[in-house]
């Protein structure tokens, strides 16, 4: 299979995996309606796919390890419902389709992306693995969305909206937004596959995602800069409208594109040494860094 191939291949099964989840006939099923709506509302599954691969590089199964890359899936939707509502960035559009608050209320949206944050550590703790690889995949997610993660992320994103950053301030910020739950997918597929958190498959995972994720928060300021709302499937143009400190208005475009093909050349090179077969690792660095959506 070429690249692209494969890499649809693997957002499919995914698509398949998360598809049986939150199917109980119960009376608040307007809720699991709610929670799948936005789930399975489509998407990239990035996230869902580093843990797949990264656990391929690492030489473990990755049909093991799908529940993990659900849990990072459902994780990373909960943090997407959360911020389209009206308390965070009042969004009417997400993947092309009415932000989850628009077609169920705000209260049933609050509901359910706290229902599938509990629901992603349910999946990775339910995992066909070890207890204490279990054990560690929860807490490498717990550690990354947290207050000292993703959490922390998002409060100084929306502090953001009312001061100046600075490019530092900026880069810690995602950092904790955007880089976190990158990492821990990564992480998670090599612990997934057997292997200690301090292995150097693990050391060198990590730092792939640090420079993807860098790499990705600035592509994603560009597109907000350059692209539409068509081919986003969300807003665009937010950013300079409510004078936010990006990427694009530190370095420039031209400044931007420079930095994510040395961050893209850093993560390529990071995972050479490390793993047998990280090709097709190499090749989603360098396809991320081109995304137009």
């Amino acid at each position: 299979m070429t690249f692209l191939e494969e890499l649809e291949a693997c957002r499919r099964q995914v698509e398949g995996a998360l598809a049986d989840y939150f199917q109980a006939d119960v009376p608040q099923r307007y809720l699991l309606d709610a929670m799948r709506y936005s789930l399975l509302a489509g998407g990239k599954r990035i996230r869902a796919v580093l843990v797949l691969k990264f656990c391929e590089a690492a030489e473990g199964d990755a049909n093991v390890a799908m529940p993990v890359a659900c849990g990072v899936e459902m994780l990373h939707t909960y943090s997407l419902i959360h911020d389209d509502l009206p308390c965070m960035d009042n969004d009417d559009l997400r993947r092309g389709k009415p932000t989850n608050h628009k077609v169920y209320g705000e209260m049933t949206a609050t509901l359910a992306g706290d229902a599938l944050q509990a629901g992603a550590f349910e999946a990775v703790l339910s995992a066909d693995l070890p207890a204490e690889t279990r054990a560690e995949c929860a807490l490498t997610l717990a550690q990354a969305v947290g207050a000292l993660g993703m959490c922390g992320g998002q409060q100084l994103d929306k502090e953001g909206e009312s001061q100046a950053f600075s490019l530092d301030q900026v880069t810690y910020m995602n950092g904790l937004k955007t880089g976190r739950l990158l990492r821990a997918a990564c992480e998670m597929g090599v612990l997934a596959a057997g292997l200690p958190k301090d292995s150097p498959q693990a050391e060198a995972a990590r730092a792939y995602a640090d420079a993807i994720g860098l790499a990705f928060q600035i592509r994603d300021d560009m597109l907000n800069v350059t692209s539409t709302e068509q081919a986003m499937g969300k807003p665009v143009g937010n950013d300079a409208a409510l004078r936010k400190s990006t990427y694009v208005s530190l370095l420039g475009l031209e400044g931007c594109r420079e930095r994510v093909t040395r961050l893209t050349a850093q993560a390529q090179e990071a995972i050479a040494p490390a793993f047998a077969h990280p090709a097709f690792l190499q090749e989603l660095a360098g396809y991320l860094s081109e995304r137009q959506m």
